[in-house]
């Protein structure tokens, strides 16, 4: 037994501070197993699903007001195309609000003395060499000095390590993390991991946010629920927030079910228990660096085998190639090397110096599908490189 507990906690916990070799004064260990996906794959997947059940989706198209009938029930909006500055009116029988931590402000075009449902909250993760999680599996600290629990997740063959729980009071399309998050994440880590991680051995951070719904006047956003709400305003606008990935399909069902109730839709069972996401593959590790592609992968590999360029990787240091810059542009809607090195792939978040040193290629191959000129390489590349210090530790 005490064999088999040094060997638990050593795959739970790492190295532990200050014990020997024999653990002296452990009590006991455990280990647990848990899901991992690729969270931007997932969502161009998912995005892919949709139009495969008949959905029209519009990239870079943003709402400006919406649209209402005699009675004041929202039956339509107005959306600008970004690429073009061309504006458009759809009509609609229910608008969805599903907007994240934006929920309010979409909510405000409709009433402007919409209460604020949503608590933003900010949660940092750091990206590190392999070698500072060596093994196969991932480490769960339970308790930190902020009160969340910390992981370090093996993932696409760097060391991920997160997160924090920072209120914030705005929301923006570029969150950046604050230095407290850093530091809180390095000193912590550095009990835990195979080996100390200074500043200098961050290839990546980077911050999100969490769209937490307001459950009382407390300043705790980590005691907040992470469970999902619907309302319906006066005017049938539908917003649904709050939620997490490991509950979407059920938060899907219940803002469909709502919808076609507003809409007057005819009934229908839902399909989402039974739905394969485009994709899916029962065997995709078999494609090696290809495999967050499943179903695709041959299709991307078919590009590589067919053209020598597209095998070309872009960069030494992450086994991204050529043909998914293109196919990121002719099958997944990607318009700028923000979305391919960040949003198609994980460039970005895995080492920020690599994406940068990628920009030039990925700003060229996507020329190349687009039909844009040189200008338009050059100032993608300088687009995507302003985003990009955001995500280094200067």
């Amino acid at each position: 037994l005490h064999r088999r507990g040094d060997d638990v906690a050593g795959r739970l916990f790492g190295p532990l501070p200050g014990s020997g070799p024999t653990f002296e004064g452990l009590r006991g260990g455990a280990i647990y197993y848990d899901g991992q996906f690729d969270d931007s794959r997932l969502l161009i997947n998912l995005a892919e699903t949709a139009v495969e059940q008949g959905a029209v989706l519009l990239n870079y198209a943003r709402v400006g007001g919406l649209n209402h009938d005699g009675e004041g029930y929202v039956d339509g909006l107005e959306f600008e195309d970004l690429e073009s500055g061309k504006r458009h009116t759809l009509t609609a029988r229910c608008v969805i609000n599903a907007t994240g931590a934006f929920s309010d402000a979409v909510r405000r075009i409709d009433d402007p003395t919409a209460a604020a449902t949503i608590a933003p909250s900010q949660g940092v993760h750091i990206v590190l060499d392999r070698s500072f999680l060596p093994g196969d599996s991932a480490i769960m600290v339970p308790h930190t000095s902020d009160g969340r629990v910390m992981f370090a997740i093996p993932w696409h063959e760097h060391a991920l390590i997160g997160t924090t729980d920072t209120p914030i009071k705005d929301v923006s399309l570029e969150p950046v993390a604050k230095e407290e998050e850093i530091k809180f994440i390095l000193e912590t880590a550095s009990q835990y991991l195979a080996k100390r991680p200074s500043r200098s051995d961050v290839l990546s951070v980077f911050a999100g946010i969490r769209p937490l719904v307001k459950a009382s006047d407390t300043a705790n956003t980590a005691a907040l629920s992470r469970e999902h709400t619907i309302h319906v305003a006066k005017s049938g606008l539908l917003t649904i927030a709050g939620g997490k990935w490991t509950t979407y399909r059920k938060m899907a069902e219940d803002c469909v079910d709502h919808a076609a109730t507003l809409g007057k839709l005819v009934e229908r069972p839902c399909v989402t228990s039974r739905l394969k996401i485009h994709g899916s593959h029962p065997g995709s590790e078999q494609f090696g660096d290809l495999k967050y592609y499943g179903s695709d992968a041959p299709a991307v590999r078919e590009l590589m085998d067919r053209d020598p360029v597209m095998a070309r990787r872009l960069h030494d240091d992450l086994p991204i190639y050529a043909a998914q810059v293109v196919w990121a542009a002719r099958r997944e809607m990607a318009r700028t090397v923000d979305d391919v090195l960040a949003r198609r792939t994980r460039a970005l978040f895995l080492n920020a110096p690599a994406a940068i040193a990628m920009a030039n290629d990925a700003a060229r191959l996507l020329a190349a599908e687009l039909g844009r000129d040189e200008q338009w390489q050059r100032n993608q590349v300088a687009e995507f490189t302003k985003i990009a210090q955001n995500y280094l530790i200067h």
